[in-house]
């Protein structure tokens, strides 16, 4: 989150709006001198996102700092969206996994929109559906 020291941390994290929720990487030191300024700070975090589109009404993320090659539901179409490696790994077309760091985004954060259409261009099937 940041390399920087605690107080220029927090002054970062103060100009930020809306709440704020840390998923744990390699670098948080000073964020967690700060620990005030985020709703909560986990290793790892599992949610719903409501979306009519997706199975069952619910879109399932996975949210963790390092790529994984296998994620909890990664067979049932559950997203696994991760930063730490700065855009340097390739893209797996097959996997419905995403780098959502900033620096792989012109610096900004981007939106369940954007995961979503990013998602779209996966070649990802069911490990267990027929093939043709």
């Amino acid at each position: 989150m940041s390399l920087g020291k605690p107080d220029v941390t927090k002054d970062i994290l103060d100009r930020l709006n809306g709440k704020i929720h840390l998923i744990k990487g390699n670098h948080e030191y000073s964020a967690l001198r700060v620990s005030d300024r985020f709703e909560w700070i986990k290793d790892y975090h599992e949610l719903s996102i409501e979306d009519e589109e997706a199975t069952q009404g619910k879109q399932k993320i996975i949210l963790f700092h390092y790529a994984m090659r296998t994620w909890n539901g990664s067979h049932r179409g559950i997203w696994q969206l991760y930063g730490h490696s700065h855009g340097t790994l390739p893209d797996d077309e097959k996997a419905l996994s995403i780098d959502v760091g900033v620096d792989c985004h012109n610096f900004y954060p981007i939106s369940y929109e954007e995961v979503k259409e990013l998602m779209k261009t996966k070649t990802w099937t069911p490990p267990f559906a027929p093939r043709n």
